[in-house]
């Protein structure tokens, strides 16, 4: 399978496991409107996904990418994974702390 073909089928099975998150609004970004700086995978408000289904990644220019070309109140994140292993996803600490001060605050307030 070639790169570009490989790069579709992870971010046709990544909106696919959003939607049994229950985020039915997931498809790939650039399904549509070619490429102009959409996020790989739509569907989540708020995030700015970079999808990388590769064996080899530069983190740092994918986070880069990622930061660049999200928009502004979108929190720019890279999701990826190699052949059969898990999806995981890389954002700055900046991001993730807000995040876990979001839930810590639920926590407390619960």
């Amino acid at each position: 399978m070639n790169s570009n073909q490989k790069g579709k089928k992870g971010e046709r099975e990544l909106a696919a496991i959003f939607k049994s998150y229950g985020y039915e609004d997931s498809r790939r970004g650039q399904q549509y409107c070619g490429s102009n700086g959409d996020a790989d995978v739509v569907g989540l408000p708020g995030i700015h996904i970079e999808c990388k289904r590769v064996e080899k990644l530069n983190i740092y220019d994918a986070v880069e990418q990622s930061k660049n070309d999200a928009r502004t109140g979108e929190m720019p994140v890279v999701m990826h994974r190699k052949n059969r292993k898990e999806w995981l996803v890389t954002m700055p600490l900046d991001d993730w702390m807000k995040l876990y001060e979001k839930m810590v605050e639920e926590v407390q307030n619960a």
